[in-house]
């Protein structure tokens, strides 16, 4: 197969198709010369072996970009070895743009373009064409690929991707400074022909600035270009592809150059002469004036430094710049005069701060100018002959004493008269005045130094045609000392005397103090006083220092004697007149170890106060202890006798039922009542109300019947009578059903004591002898008479109350027979007026 085309466009596809035909010729002469690749049969004919050969010959295909012609333009044509002509071979393509782009002539092989292309688009495309056979469909060759590429045409013009540009370069620059490079870019092939060769050319701008044709960079053209005749300029490049030649296509951008500024103007006044008022009331620091030196340049080339450069001028004013306005500002240094001085002049010097040394050919940098100021005369306020006064008194000075006087006038040339008085938001208690004419001031009372020594007053001056006009003036006063404190001995704590001093031992070095000043109350002369006797005990020696020491003049001493010793002191000063003053110094006995160390002093000083000794206080210590030791063991033995043994009255398994029940006098009726033994719920049950009194009689009969000799204890079988019980008790339905302990007290027959119960004494009443209690006293012989009366009317009426007393008689002198004599006259004492079993 080959590839071939019917018409070259340029010379290079002339010479590639004169190629192509001759290839294909060269694949269509059959072998003439039998080659070495051959065998030979045994006809004797032979048998030729054919290289497979390629179907395809490779080649690239072009096509011309933007075709606007009315046919589909010719590309190339297809054709395999393998076609005869009789159109049994069927030409088939596919890859990019096949079908679409692309379209083939299935006979023929002809390849044609449909559409335009653009190869700054998509620069080649490739296929792959086959050769199949048209009824069988079988391929003839194998398939192959070949390119198509797009031939480039000056189709697209430069650019300028970045611009509009911006630019600056400093004012005054050399010709040929570099500005800026600016770049196009061509769309176009840069490897085929010249449609991407691009050449620089400036259209607007000149003759300020060129560019280089090649390298697009911009340069200045003209010598000092001056930035305050033209600062903005407007640059237009143009780029051009086809090396600029004719029928090339073209690009422009523009750029805006700016000149930078350069120190290049020196500051300059706009005149040389100014004049300014300034009245003498001008408060001093504050700006009085402005004046301004111009400067064609821009920022810190534009700063200027102002100065006064004469003495006159300087010492009076000053001048500073304003870093935003770059004026001089001028401020009062000192306070004006009119009176004194009416007018000033000033030479002012404005300098660039920052010269360029390139432009020192035009001179210095600096320009000066002449100011007159003008003083202003205005009605001033009183002026004090000194800005703070300083005056003395002495204390105790009677009320009017002068102190001084202060003194102001009226600057002006009218000399108006002036007026003094006191500031009255000082000074409250008004301790002075001063004389409105003469400024003289004097004290209202009398001054006490060691209450204020210093006091401090504002004096005001205004003039009398103008009152509003004040003046003010600090005024100190110093109190000056008198000696009118006396002296006292310097004692904080009382002082220590040790047990074991000796005749002649220092015990204390003691000092004074004196309200008054350095002058009065430094030194001091201590003596004992004379109007008192000698001291046995201790003696006063002045050290001429202004201390004195105080000496022991016996031996030892004893705490338990004498705890405290007073001794009085008189101390003068060395004041005029001298002053005295009589001190009296506490001196407190402790006993001390060695070297004079104190020993707990104030627990002996508390010992002695109470007039004990140690051991008598440790013995009343412990006797306290033991008090209260038993104090607390018998309150907590109450208590635990005290605690019932039952928590519960309706569970009682298991416990004791204890009764110490004391009685409860002649209305208590339930006092020897044992319904408890038998059941607790029972018990609940048949309860006496107590606060229903028994009649007496059946309380006595009851008592009688049980008294009675027809009931004998001994003739009773008491071991059958608690078996009963015990039956009774385990038969029982109406008890709990747990164990419960019933207690039966009997002491048994034939005791030699016999029993102490009433109930079962053989006599009767009137029997018993109560002469016995005579030898008690009076108040037994009255309860003997009283109890014998009563026996002798029981066989009448029987008494309740004469039927407790028996038995509570009887009780009484059984617990007697248990106690020794002395406890029994206490319990026949406590007892005399009644009795409790």
């Amino acid at each position: 197969m080959r590839i071939s085309t019917t018409s070259c466009l340029c010379p290079f596809l002339v010479c590639l198709c004169f190629i192509q035909r001759c290839s294909s010729v060269s694949h269509h002469t059959p072998a003439k010369v039998p080659t070495k690749n051959q065998t030979k049969l045994a006809n004797g004919e032979t048998e030729v072996h054919h290289r497979p050969k390629r179907g395809w010959i490779w080649n690239q295909f072009f096509v011309l970009e933007e075709h606007t012609g009315p046919d589909p333009q010719y590309v190339g044509k297809l054709h395999s070895n393998s076609d005869k002509g009789d159109g049994s071979v069927r030409y088939i393509l596919d890859g990019e743009g096949a079908g679409s782009i692309f379209i083939i002539d299935e006979v023929t092989g002809d390849i044609h373009a449909t559409k335009s292309l653009d190869r700054e688009k998509k620069s080649h495309y490739v296929l792959h064409a086959q050769a199949l056979d048209r009824y069988t469909e079988e391929a003839l060759e194998p398939k192959s690929e070949f390119i198509i590429k797009v031939q480039d045409i000056n189709d697209n013009a430069p650019k300028f991707p970045d611009g509009p540009f911006v630019a600056t370069v400093p004012e005054m620059s050399e010709v040929g400074t570099s500005v800026l490079q600016v770049t196009a870019s061509d769309a176009d092939d840069p490897t085929y022909g010249n449609s991407a060769r691009i050449v620089y050319s400036i259209l607007q701008g000149q003759p300020y600035f060129s560019v280089d044709p090649k390298t697009g960079i911009i340069r200045t053209a003209l010598a000092d270009m001056d930035r305050e005749a033209r600062e903005h300029y407007t640059v237009v490049i143009q780029a051009k592809d086809m090396a600029g030649q004719v029928g090339g296509l073209s690009g422009s951008t523009t750029i805006n150059i700016t000149l930078t500024d350069i120190n290049d103007n020196p500051p300059k006044f706009p005149q040389k002469n100014y004049q300014l008022y300034v009245p003498e009331s001008a408060q001093v620091g504050k700006p009085v004036g402005k004046i301004k030196a111009n400067d064609d340049d821009l920022g810190i080339n534009a700063d200027i430094k102002y100065s006064i450069i004469n003495s006159e001028g300087a010492n009076t004013f000053s001048i500073s710049a304003d870093r935003d306005t770059k004026e001089g500002i001028i401020s009062l240094k000192k306070p004006l005069n009119y009176e004194r001085k009416k007018s000033y002049t000033l030479h002012i010097e404005g300098m660039n701060t920052h010269a360029d040394p390139r432009f020192s050919y035009l001179g210095s940098f600096k320009d000066t100018a002449t100011l007159k100021i003008t003083v202003g005369d205005v009605d001033e306020g009183p002026v004090f002959s000194i800005d703070h006064y300083i005056m003395d008194v002495y204390e105790n000075a009677p009320r009017g004493t002068e102190v001084g006087a202060v003194t102001a006038r009226d600057p002006d040339s009218r000399n108006s008269p002036v007026r003094y008085f006191l500031d009255s938001k000082e000074d409250d208690e008004r301790y002075f005045r001063i004389d409105e004419i003469t400024g003289v001031i004097r004290t209202t009372k009398p001054l006490d130094r060691e209450d204020i020594t210093w006091h401090n007053i504002t004096v005001m001056a205004s003039e009398v045609d103008n009152p509003s006009l004040l003046s003010h003036v600090p005024v100190t006063v110093q109190v000056l000392d008198v000696n009118d404190n006396p002296p006292e001995v310097a004692a904080d704590e009382e002082i220590i005397l040790c047990e074991s001093s000796r005749p002649g031992q220092v015990i204390q070095t003691v000092t004074a103090v004196d309200k008054d000043d350095f002058a009065n109350g430094q030194r001091f002369a201590f003596a004992l006083p004379s109007q008192l006797p000698v001291n046995p005990n201790f003696t006063l020696k002045d050290n001429e220092d202004s201390t004195a020491s105080i000496i022991a003049r016996r031996r030892r001493f004893n705490h338990l004697t004498q705890e405290l010793y007073e001794l009085p002191i008189v101390v003068w000063d060395g004041g005029e007149p001298s002053l005295s003053g009589t001190s009296t110094l506490t001196l407190r006995v402790c006993p001390c170890q060695r070297h004079g160390r104190i020993r707990a002093c104030q627990g002996e000083a508390f010992l002695s106060s109470a007039g004990l000794s140690t051991g008598a206080l440790i013995a009343i210590l412990l006797c306290i202890i033991i008090l209260l030791a038993i104090v607390v063991l018998f309150i907590t033995l109450r208590r635990s006798k005290k605690e019932p043994l039952i928590i519960s009255e309706e569970d009682i398994r298991e416990n004791v039922v204890t009764y110490d029940d004391e009685g409860g006098g002649e209305e208590d009726t339930e006092a020897f009542d044992i319904i408890a033994l038998r059941n607790p719920a029972a018990a609940e049950e048949l309860k006496f109300r107590r606060d229903i009194r028994p009649e007496a009689r059946q309380h006595c009969g009851l008592l009688r019947s049980r008294r009675s000799p027809s009931v004998d204890l001994d003739d009773v079988d008491v071991q059958e009578f608690i078996k009963q019980r015990l039956v009774d008790a385990d038969l029982d339905t109406s008890v709990p059903p747990y164990d419960s302990l019933q207690t039966y007290a009997y002491e048994g027959q034939g005791s030699p004591t016999g029993s102490i119960s009433p109930l079962d004494s053989p006599g009767t009443q009137f029997e018993q002898d109560y002469n016995f209690l005579d030898e008690y006293g009076p108040d037994f012989q009255r309860l003997a008479e009283l109890y014998g009366r009563a026996d002798s009317d029981v066989s009448t009426v029987c008494d309740s109350n004469h039927c407790a007393n028996q038995i509570r008689l009887k009780c009484f002198f059984f617990q007697l027979n248990f106690h020794e004599e002395k406890e029994q006259t206490e319990m026949l004492s406590n007892h005399s007026a009644g009795f409790c079993c």
